[in-house]
């Protein structure tokens, strides 16, 4: 149990529930990436389970989690499906992340009812919500990137094991009670738009980058447009500042994780979509008008991409 220097009496918890635990103290707040990093290195089993410290295993998920050990050797990461309960229903919180073009990440599935969940499969990126990954692979990866502090850690770790050929799954029998509340406030969209910028930075191939370039301009002019009406600029030209000051690090790494990707400009893209689907979204965002015209881009874009 890493303790990311919570507030309440933890090691009475731990004494009471879980004796056996070991508590890796934090000292102050290192942000999930970074906690969760040093839990890895103090683990010893072949498979690390990572969750969120308000999602809750339900029962079977123990067995269920551990199944693509064997029955999927081409995954090297994969999720249990993460619900919510809301009015006595089961429902979806995440059955895998998409990732618009744009970087714009969100809970795959979010609001249908669990039942829908579907077959075990892959998914574009995991939820870090509820995330098994090999020690082995972990190891290899080098972990979650701790300057992310929290969000979209999961997405760049999914990435970089797409972008070198390797699968990333769901599995809808391991389910995780998730006490889960959007909450868009403080410094919450700060570390969103700072990290949507670096994980693309890190992991988009150069050609894609190229013919991306004016549809990642239009997303900064209508998020400036957002933000100034939903009170959170200040947070979204702290991220930018922060990109900028971040960004001699990010060409560095994005220079070793592009020299070991083994797939195409196009097949990456492929993990991409032009939909905005997030239930989070102004619905006129997801309409007709915009959703067709985010289609024909990536279709132009991917049409030009080797």
């Amino acid at each position: 149990m890493v303790d990311n220097d919570s507030g309440d009496d933890l090691a009475g918890v731990i004494a009471e529930a879980l004796p056996a635990a070991v508590v890796l103290a934090m000292g102050a707040n290192a942000g999930f990436a970074a906690a969760v990093n040093r839990g890895a290195e103090l683990a010893s089993g072949d498979l690390l389970l990572i969750l969120n410290p308000d999602a809750r295993p339900e029962p079977g998920f123990g067995t269920a989690i551990r199944e693509p050990l064997l029955a999927h050797p081409d995954w090297s990461a994969w999720m249990g499906l993460v619900i919510y309960r809301e009015d006595g229903r089961e429902l979806i919180n995440s059955a895998g992340n998409p990732v618009h073009f744009t970087g714009i990440s969100w809970a795959g599935g979010h609001g249908l009812p669990a039942t829908d969940a579907g077959e075990t499969r892959a998914v574009p990126t995991a939820s870090g919500a509820s995330l098994a990954v090999p020690r082995d692979t972990w190891k290899r990866l080098g972990g979650f990137p701790e300057e992310f502090f929290l969000y979209q850690e999961d997405t760049d770790l999914s990435l970089r094991l797409r972008s070198i050929g390797e699968g990333v799954g769901l599995v809808p029998g391991a389910v995780v009670d998730h006490q889960y509340e959007f909450d868009g406030g403080g410094s919450k969209w700060f570390w969103l738009e700072r990290n949507r910028w670096a994980m693309i930075i890190r992991n988009y191939p150069a050609a894609l980058l190229l013919l991306l370039a004016p549809a990642l301009l239009a997303t900064e002019l209508a998020l400036v447009v957002a933000a100034s009406s939903g009170g959170w600029l200040p947070q979204k030209v702290r991220a930018w500042w922060a990109t900028i000051r971040w960004l001699p690090r990010l060409i560095a790494e994005r220079r070793r994780l592009q020299s070991v990707r083994s797939i195409s400009a196009g097949e990456f893209a492929g993990i991409l979509t032009p939909d905005l689907d997030s239930p989070f979204l102004p619905e006129m965002v997801r309409g007709r008008a915009i959703r067709t015209a985010l289609r024909l881009y990536w279709r132009a874009v991917k049409a030009l991409l080797p």
